[in-house]
């Protein structure tokens, strides 16, 4: 009977293993482009299931191309669960011959019943490229969905100049949500004649507009903008009407937990493979686990990887490396033992040498022998702090985001101390809480911020190690870029990119700040700037981040006044179904959210409250903690609102330097949006993306209000009927594709723009 039973397992086992495979023989290649299992070649039975499949087509010169309906494929990637394709350009054309406009849409649909495919909203963009063109992304399916708008505007006085600037100016981008699988295109039907045949050839450069608009779903990374686009040559044209497009992927719409309850359908049947769930929408992953490498989805797909080969040097100095099933070992020669970082010297051979050869290896030693061993143990020092610092951590961690080894390199003490000249005194550019920043070249000449902590606790390290893990994920315009760390030396380094202009406190505060005249536009692009860093860590981020720590000294200006958000030594990074995250409270007063300070609950909203501290201090240029009439300290918010209270504005005590420059209005929409920001109840407060939307609209104002002054009412004339009448917001507002419904952040981006129209007409 127990024989019976253990023949019975076994073939139950055996099923499980044979159910979901692919069948001998399969075609591997479709062309260039390989076909790796679960996908298989459509109609030979190599797929695990149907939205799998693969069309395979020959093309006019008798190249093999792999399809998806109708959509071509670049490549399939099993580790990361993405599909790279080619997506169709929209276009929006005047026609000369008829005096109309003639539009070329596009739209993909993979229901979710069938295919197992989403848009990516980590790795797309969707993009507009024209002169004044207003384009949308949307998704009404069966009364749901969302809708998601781009602007893009240009004439003769305000061009794009610059390629590679997607802000507005010609082109603009905006994100999309998580769990899309169907998206139209829209552009916004006005007259467009006057773009096509504006005369602009007293221009310097002779600009001559195209005719044409484009609108597409884009691969973030492969997509460049050039202003040619625009003028000689159009972005279909460049392209052949067609952009890369990223598909994220995953088997079948459950849990991993419920697929491995059915072992016949199970789709992870490699010995060392491992089931992730899904980042975008439901389904599971497979991946071999560390120290394999191969296709999960066969059995035997996964091998081990050879450590000793791929890491030229994983052992201590003097051991040897052996490879094993999924690791390695290390073991010295014989004689001498393992040690944590080193092999122990062979006491028989140096007894042997002293005794035979005395003063001959004396002198040896004094001259050869010392130099090295001093060497060798300035090297196992550094190896020891290494590894006291968590660099093993911190390696695997780089080594298992694929973004974060890119983008982040672990440099040597040697190298860091002669880019500082030892940490000469002289280098310090600045001396903060938690540590001191040194000015250094590296030997690529880059210029470089080294930043130096001045205490070894552990909770130190581990802040450290935590701004390392999050800005390694980060690539912003707004936010300090980091190059990587050092953790040979006692204390542990960060290399930054080099911000040359100090902070926005030192601006306002400093000694000199007297004697710096920083202007009403200066600063709102400040706030935009940083506002929008902010909102991409909360909303935009593949992980979302709270800062905890929002404060003038942490927003470093360039040496084009840009804003830099640095420190994120506190910062936390939260699961993105969850809303806050319970922390002992950290942050600096004047700035620290109240809420967060009674409750020990750190949300978004504990950001925005430090942020409206800062716009306080744009419009007063006062400090967060100030003194007040009569000499005692008093919290820069509390004075804000009290002023509002008494006197029911706060043109009074606004800047001397923007008095003369900011219009009353302006003042006070700034000053009604912080106050929104400081409120006591995290739940009244708007969140980043709809601060950083209303100073975008409060800028794009001052823009064209400037440029209609100057240009005298030329600006207008190169617009459409609806923005001549009415301003870009309203224009926006009346646009009918907006679904007030959606609950996706690209959808509130229109719900917030209806609030601030109405908005600007309450009493102040």
């Amino acid at each position: 009977m127990a024989s019976m039973l253990l023949l019975g397992v076994a073939i139950l086992l055996y099923l499980a293993s044979t159910s979901a495979q692919p069948a001998p023989g399969c075609q591997t290649h479709c062309g260039d482009v390989e076909i790796p299992y679960p996908f298989g070649i459509n109609g030979t039975g190599c797929a695990i299931g149907d939205g799998f499949e693969i069309n395979c087509y020959k093309n006019a010169g008798g190249n093999e191309k792999p399809f998806v309906a109708n959509v071509e494929v670049l490549s399939i990637s099993l580790p990361h669960g993405k599909t790279r394709m080619l997506n169709a350009i929209s276009t929006y054309c005047y026609n000369n011959k008829t005096g109309q406009m003639e539009s070329s849409l596009w739209s993909l649909d993979f229901p979710k019943r069938r295919w197992p495919y989403r848009f990516s909203n980590v790795d797309n963009k969707f993009i507009v490229i024209g002169c004044n063109t207003l384009a949308y992304i949307y998704n009404n399916y069966n009364g749901t969905g969302f809708t998601a708008g781009c602007a893009s505007v240009c004439t003769k006085d305000l061009r794009p100049s610059t390629n590679g600037s997607c802000l507005g100016v010609g082109c603009c981008q905006t994100l999309i949500p998580k769990g899309l699988t169907r998206y139209e295109v829209q552009f916004s039907p006005y007259d467009n004649t006057s773009v096509s045949m504006c005369d602009v050839s007293d221009t310097p450069n002779n600009l001559q507009f195209n005719a044409c608009s484009y609108a597409a779903l884009v691969e973030t990374e492969s997509f460049y903008f050039s202003t040619k686009y625009i003028t000689s040559k159009g972005f279909n044209d460049t392209y052949e009407g067609r952009q890369p497009l990223v598909l994220d992927w995953a088997i079948g719409n459950i849990t991993c937990d419920l697929a491995r309850r059915n072992m016949s359908s199970y789709a992870c049947l490699g010995i060392n493979s491992e089931c992730l769930d899904s980042n975008n929408g439901p389904g599971y992953l497979c991946n071999c686990s560390y120290g394999y490498e191969g296709n999960p989805y066969v059995p035997d797909g996964c091998w081990d990887i050879d450590e000793c080969k791929e890491n030229p040097n994983p052992c201590p100095s003097g051991a040897v490396c052996h490879n094993t099933d999924g690791g390695y070992r290390c073991s010295c020669p014989p004689g001498r033992k393992l040690y944590k970082n080193h092999c122990s010297p062979d006491i028989n051979l140096i007894i042997g040498m002293t005794t035979g050869l005395g003063c001959g290896i004396v002198t040896l030693c004094a001259t050869i022998l010392i130099p090295r061993w001093k060497k060798r143990t300035k090297k196992q020092a550094r190896r020891a702090c290494f590894r006291k610092n968590k660099g093993l951590l911190l390696e695997q961690l780089i080594s298992s985001d694929q973004s974060a080894a890119c983008n982040t390199k672990i440099f040597c003490l040697d190298e860091l101390e002669k880019a500082t000249n030892n940490f000469d005194s002289t280098r310090i550019v600045g001396n903060g809480g938690h540590g001191t920043v040194y000015k250094g070249i590296l030997s690529d000449q880059r210029v470089v911020a080294i930043k130096r902590s001045k205490v070894v606790e552990q909770n130190e390290i581990d802040q450290f190690l935590n701004e390392v893990a999050i800005l390694s994920q980060i690539i912003h315009r707004n936010v300090v870029k980091l190059f990587g760390c050092c953790l040979e030396s006692e204390v542990p380094l960060l290399v930054y990119e080099f911000i040359s202009n100090g902070s926005l406190y030192d601006l306002l505060h400093g000694d000199s700040s007297s004697n710096c005249v920083l202007t009403w536009d200066g600063r709102i692009k400040i706030a935009l700037e940083a506002a929008g860093a902010l909102s991409y860590l909360h909303s935009a981020a593949s992980i979302p981040i709270f800062h905890r720590d929002v404060k003038s000294a942490n927003i470093l200006l360039n040496d084009g006044f840009t804003a830099k958000v640095s420190d994120f030594g506190a910062s936390r990074s939260i699961s993105i179904d969850e809303t806050h995250v319970v922390t002992n409270v950290q942050g600096t007063f004047g700035y620290l959210d109240p809420e967060y300070y009674h409750t020990g609950q750190l949300t978004e909203k504990s950001d925005v409250y430090s942020f409206g501290v800062i716009l306080i201090e744009l419009i007063t240029r006062k400090k967060p903690i100030l003194l007040n009439s009569l000499g005692e300290k008093q919290n820069l918010c509390h004075y804000f609102l009290q002023r509002l209270q008494q006197h029911g504005n706060i043109t009074d005590i606004v800047d001397v330097q923007i008095a003369g420059q900011a219009k009353e209005r302006e003042i006070i929409e700034v000053a009604s949006l912080a106050e929104m920001c400081i409120r006591l109840r995290g739940e009244e407060r708007p969140t980043m993306k709809e601060v950083e939307l209303r100073l975008q609209l409060l800028r794009a104002k001052m823009l064209q209000e400037n440029q209609e002054l100057q240009s005298d009412n030329e600006f207008s004339s190169l617009l459409p009927p609806a923005f001549n009448r009415t301003p870009l917001i309203q224009y926006i507002e009346s646009a009918s594709v907006v679904n007030s419904s959606t609950h996706y952040d690209a959808t509130r981006f229109y719900t917030m723009e209806q609030e601030l129209v109405s908005w600007a007409d309450l009493p102040r």
